[in-house]
């Protein structure tokens, strides 16, 4: 059985210091800081989350599952992305598992040096691409659709 997400004290400090650095336009990584807009209250909330990037497509990974910002984003269709100071509005197409799969897997490698998202992947490095699908189930992957680039970034749409 899966283990539901839940905010621990240690995941909360690494977020908020994550978060507090990409606002001041500090590169943290691929993070970025996400905004959307609850589907319930309206209001916006902003979190860091990872990028994927592939050929010039970027890709969001829920590495937590089915959590609040991906229902809201799923709601809302659109929200905003903010790296090195520069926010734009971005739109996001929810891939299916064949296609979120190889996505899922980059992610994975590229996350190995992050202990606390290994407890929430059922897979290894050394898993097929047929167990990412697996685990596509249960981490949605977005494809990140955007009319504005960075300044100096491509942004590649299907």
């Amino acid at each position: 059985m899966r283990q539901p997400f839940r905010m621990t004290g240690g995941l909360w400090m690494a977020s908020t210091i994550i978060g507090t650095l990409l606002r001041f336009g500090l590169p943290v990584g691929s993070s970025a800081l996400l905004s959307v807009r609850g589907r319930k209250s309206g209001k916006i909330s902003t979190i860091p989350i990872s990028l994927v990037e592939d050929s010039g497509t970027r890709f969001l990974v829920a590495a937590f599952g089915e959590v609040n910002w991906v229902r809201n984003l799923r709601a809302a269709g659109q929200a905003q992305l903010t790296r090195r100071r520069r926010t734009k509005a971005i739109g996001v197409v929810e891939l299916g598992t064949r296609e979120a799969a190889p996505v899922l897997q980059q992610f994975f490698k590229e996350s190995q040096n992050v202990s606390f998202i290994k407890p929430y992947f059922h897979v290894t490095l050394q898993s097929s691409l047929a167990d990412f699908e697996q685990e596509a189930l249960y981490h949605p992957v977005f494809r990140v659709v955007s009319k504005n680039a960075w300044e100096g970034e491509s942004t590649y749409q299907r």
